[in-house]
């Protein structure tokens, strides 16, 4: 299976990608987030240092309790750290020689307009698009700019609360929606390799959804396409473990890593890269060792 980037192309099977977060805003619901731009890279620089396979750069918070800022001031945003980007890769070292170097750059943004103003500004390999792909607008961008897109599962406008939806069959509907919405990103012109499939934790979902999709996820290997988990200290790790506070989840994204490697998951979305590049490196060791003795 190919992934397809702008100027390269990665192969799998592979050992899993760690993807790092990189909040450039001030309200990340992991206290992680920061608006001086300098700091943002040292920690871009910290995280590839770590392990880091992509940095995935979010100038907006996707916390429902936050508002929306407007899309002049997210570009405005993006662009500040874009210019900081060849400093980035200049002082980036490879933890290993597993690591994909030099690192894949992800913008987390869903609005159009924003996406139609930083792609041109170069350096971006992929979009990480949490908002349903409602339209072909963002597959078009994408394929304009011969740039991936990653596709979530989710409901309803993004930054809208969806407390009461529940699905009596989960794994039915992220079937359904990821053919739907391939379907209408090849159409746009957006070539199949160049898509990936998040199943949107915690978006749209309640505790028992979120463990089915966990359990489940090895259905969405039908797509022959690399899935993509966004396991870092969510909110059904908080609910099974009774940890309100985010910062204290890492030991459950851990396990969350484990059981979705487990079931075919390639590419992992973190907060702690030290911790996930210690978990993924440890387990492809293990499953690509020689076969135990009969």
């Amino acid at each position: 299976m190919n992934w397809r980037l702008p100027a390269r192309t990665i192969t799998f099977p592979r050992r899993p990608l760690v993807m790092g977060i990189v909040n450039i805003n001030d309200d990340s619901f992991s206290g992680d987030g920061t608006l001086d731009f300098p700091q943002a890279a040292q920690i871009a620089i910290s995280q590839i240092h770590a392990g880091a396979d992509i940095i995935d750069v979010g100038a907006e918070s996707a916390r429902t309790n936050r508002a929306a800022i407007p899309p002049a001031e997210e570009i405005r945003r993006f662009q500040r750290f874009l210019r900081l980007w060849s400093d980035i890769l200049a002082a980036a070292i490879p933890r290993d020689s597993g690591q994909i170097s030099p690192p894949i750059l992800s913008v987390n943004t869903w609005r159009p307009d924003v996406i139609e103003a930083i792609l041109p500004l170069g350096h971006i390999e992929l979009v990480n698009d949490m908002s349903g792909l409602p339209d072909d607008r963002n597959a078009r961008l994408c394929a304009a700019a011969r740039a991936s897109l990653l596709i979530m599962h989710s409901v309803g406008e993004p930054k809208v609360p969806h407390l009461t939806q529940q699905w009596p069959d989960i794994a039915g509907e992220l079937n359904r929606f990821f053919t739907e919405k391939l379907g209408l990103a090849q159409a746009a012109g957006l070539h199949p390799d160049s898509i990936i499939l998040d199943p949107g934790i915690d978006f749209a979902k309640q505790r028992d959804d979120n463990l089915t999709v966990y359990r489940e996820l090895a259905g969405l290997r039908k797509f022959g396409r690399p899935v993509l988990v966004p396991v870092s200290r969510k909110t059904v790790i908080g609910e099974v473990l009774d940890l309100p506070e985010p910062t204290d989840r890492d030991a459950g994204t851990v396990a969350c890593i484990t059981a979705s490697m487990l079931r075919g998951a390639e590419i992992f979305r973190v907060h702690n890269v030290p911790a996930a590049w210690q978990t993924v490196k440890t387990l492809a060791a293990i499953h690509d060792g020689p076969a135990p003795s009969k």
